[in-house]
């Protein structure tokens, strides 16, 4: 889960650099074709049918999290990098409580302490008394967005949870990029931008670093309670905020650190027995 915390959060510094001219669905086709290509090669290596047995389920893991993306992408291009994955990463809260519905697993009380915990960061970060008032608060559509991709990712986790019962983890992975390709491909020939040279490289970095990332967090969710697993992930958020400042100026403004210290809390919480 922290291999895939690391990768994600390059990936989001990738999405920022290209995402103010190149549209969303351009992001999502480059990823979805640099995993598939890699997906397909290490299910070949491994000797692998890539179908799965419950290719419903497997569809709509791949739905989910495609959807999920584009929430995700849209909203790293509106708001600032650390604010977007703060946002996303109320994501642990929906997990841990929809694992408890569909799965039947123990919600402990660090976990859900640790929900507690990442919320009010959130709070701090969102500022929701400012929403509406001039230069005050975050923008409402990136917001929404980040929410959106929030709860759409833990839909996708608790899927990944019930396939693990049955599928190899390589074919989990290789159903996200085939249906990212099959959403993103028809939006992108009827509305094409041609990206340059080194926009080619950010695009080639988005689709390894999200297959690297989902490869992570595939095994991880496997192996740990849904709840405690996306719990642990919340390190992204320290990362995007490090990576926001060094790349792309972003402030670092006490509101920031405070839910950054929030949820680095909330990881520590999740980590106990």
């Amino acid at each position: 889960m922290l291999a895939s915390a690391l990768a994600f959060s390059l990936m989001g510094v990738c999405v920022k650099a290209v995402g103010p001219r190149l549209p969303v669905s351009e992001l999502v086709l480059a990823r979805s074709v640099v995993s598939l290509v890699l997906s397909l090669a290490m299910l070949r290596q491994a000797g692998l049918s890539p179908w799965g047995q419950r290719q419903g389920l497997l569809l709509v893991r791949g739905l989910l999290g495609s959807v999920a993306l584009y929430c995700v992408f849209a909203a790293l291009t509106r708001l600032p990098l650390a604010a977007a994955t703060v946002i996303q990463y109320l994501h642990p809260t929906f997990t841990a409580l929809l694992a408890w519905a569909l799965l039947g697993e123990r919600l402990s009380w660090r976990v859900l302490l640790a929900a507690v915990v990442g919320w009010i960061g959130v709070l701090l970060l969102t500022d929701p008394a400012g929403f509406g008032a001039p230069g005050a608060g975050l923008p409402w559509t990136g917001v929404m967005l980040a929410l959106a991709g929030s709860l759409l990712s833990a839909l996708a986790y608790v899927s990944v949870r019930a396939l693990g019962r049955s599928e190899h983890p390589l074919v989990i992975v290789f159903y996200f990029p085939l249906v990212g390709l099959a959403l993103s491909l028809p939006l992108v020939l009827l509305d094409p931008v041609l990206p340059n040279r080194a926009e080619l490289g950010w695009l080639l970095g988005v689709g390894v670093l999200t297959q690297l990332g989902q490869l992570a967090l595939t095994r991880g969710l496997l192996g740990l309670p849904a709840g405690r697993a996306t719990a642990v992930s919340y390190v992204q958020v320290p990362l995007a905020a490090l990576w926001g400042l060094l790349w792309f100026g972003e402030s670092l403004d006490p509101d920031i650190l405070a839910a950054a210290g929030l949820v680095l809390g909330a990881t520590l919480l999740s980590l106990g027995p």
